[in-house]
């Protein structure tokens, strides 16, 4: 019986560059057996003298390992693809030695840490000098990840950015200071990373990243550094990455856990592998609305920039096929095998996206069964409108959805607090304190807020959504408030 045995871009030159071959066989070694005996050359790149398979090179029959199946002697069944994926693949192109920039004297004493480790030496700090690496944002990850790559002498560090220093930011993003604030992020990061480490070239691109100018400004660098903090712009990264081959250090935190990876190395998975669709909006919030531990970008900014140096390195033990998990509060460790999807729009073998989409869109769009109202249907209030209602001491019972620890840095005067993961236990409370009276809700910026409304009107209790929550009451009318 054929199966067709995938040939990763890196073995190609030895397949005559084909990209997949039709073989037979009963078993994953006699496929395998078959291909090397059409393509002599690529035996020594699949085994060693002894005959057995390389341990950098890992082979998958559709999604399974077949180190977790019964390797080689792994049965095929119709419709099986045998995927060679060498372990070693990806990351950035290596830079030959012989066209690396030299050191200079300042530059040994400066990296002489690396110099002496077997594993980077001379020829290694030569190729970070000769690396090039963007980072997508200049906040939590993006902060301890440039300042550990400029620290260690990657040659030119890109960051896009369209923000400004904001205070709130100050408790995790160690880029910038408070004398920092309201001054661009790019500027103060700039400064901050040439304070550091002067031989270092910092490149700015002060925008926002786009489908139409993700491409461009990839395409100038080795790897991309995963520091954006909302859906849309992660998946924009994603397949701009496949796209171009760039491998794709990737990196999330909410609260007190983080993820790492890293996508879009050959023969590797993408982020769609593991996150084929977003979730639907609203129902993942932000560190804005959910909080993030300010020690948390640290720790995964810091891994971020440890598997950046690997792939300039050229090292193969990086996170690519696997994802790690940190959670910060208990101190623990995880890791989950990611494998590449055949069946993804994005990397899969029979790829449908072949150029960048709309990611808003995108982002906007899922299942309807899972989808909370439309927020466009919501009746809503503004704070000025919930103010005069208020003076007028017209009847009205103002809900708070937001946490405890929220309702105790600030509030609105007379709103009762139950918390949005209490409030489907609690409607029969809602219907008895707000009989008589309109129904406001409000969270800290409206998107709780919002979901909360959709979850009482399904209740048959009308309310109206408060918009831009207790943040746009403090900026329009009590400004004495604490703003967090």
């Amino acid at each position: 019986m054929g199966y067709r045995v995938l040939i990763p871009t890196p073995l190609r030159p030895y397949t005559d560059q084909q990209d997949a071959v039709d073989v037979e066989g009963q078993t994953v070694g006699d496929a395998l057996a078959a291909l090397t005996d059409r393509y002599t050359a690529l035996r020594r790149h699949l085994y060693g003298d002894d005959g057995k398979m390389r341990h950098f090179v890992n082979v998958y029959v559709n999604d399974d390992d077949i180190r977790y199946l019964d390797r080689e002697a792994t049965t095929l069944k119709a419709g099986d693809v045998i995927s060679i994926i060498p372990s070693v693949a990806g990351g950035a192109p290596v830079t030959e030695t012989a066209a690396s920039p030299e050191l200079t004297h300042a530059e040994v004493h400066r990296y002489s840490r690396h110099l002496i480790l077997p594993e980077v030496g001379p020829d290694g700090q030569r190729r970070l000098k000769a690396g090039r690496v963007l980072c997508v944002g200049a906040g939590g990850l993006g902060s301890p990840a440039a300042l550990y790559l400029a620290a260690v002498g990657v040659g030119t560090i890109g960051i896009v950015d369209f923000d400004a220093v904001d205070v709130s930011n100050l408790q995790r993003q160690i880029l910038h200071s408070s004398a920092d604030v309201g001054r661009s992020k790019l500027e103060s990061a700039r400064d901050r990373l040439s304070a550091l480490n002067p031989e270092v070239k910092i490149e700015t691109h002060e925008t926002a990243l786009t489908s139409a100018n993700a491409l461009a400004l990839f395409r100038g660098y080795d790897v991309i550094l995963d520091g954006t903090d909302n859906f849309a712009t992660r998946y924009l990264v994603n397949d701009a990455c496949v796209l171009l081959g760039k491998p794709n250090a990737y990196g999330s935190i909410f609260r007190f856990e983080g993820q790492a990876s890293v996508f879009a190395t050959e023969g590797g998975p993408c982020y769609r592998c593991l996150y084929p669709e977003p979730p639907p909006p609203g129902f993942v919030p932000s560190c804005a609305e959910g909080g993030v531990l300010g020690v948390l970008p640290g720790v995964i900014g810091t891994i971020q920039a440890t598997e950046t140096i690997k792939l300039l390195l050229g090292a193969g033990t990086t996170l690519a096929g696997r994802l790690l998990l940190y959670d910060a509060w208990h101190m623990r460790f995880r890791e989950l095998k990611v494998r590449r999807d055949p069946a993804c729009p994005m990397c899969g073998d029979n790829r449908t996206i072949r150029e960048l989409i709309d990611y808003d869109q995108f982002c906007g769009t899922a299942p309807s069964s899972a989808v909370p109202v439309a927020v466009t249907s919501i009746p809503a209030m503004t704070v000025d409108e919930l103010k005069r209602l208020i003076d007028a001491e017209s009847p009205v019972f103002v809900l708070d959805v937001r946490e405890p620890q929220e309702f105790q840095i600030c509030r609105i005067p007379g709103t009762t607090l139950i918390p949005l993961g209490q409030l489907p236990a609690r409607m029969a409370e809602v219907s008895t304190a707000a009989a008589g009276r309109s129904i406001v809700v409000h969270c800290k910026m409206g998107g709780r807020s919002a979901k909360a409304v959709g979850l009482l009107r399904e209740r048959g209790i009308e309310a109206s959504n408060l918009t831009g929550g207790i943040l746009a009451w403090i900026d329009t009318i009590d400004p004495t408030l604490p703003k967090y």
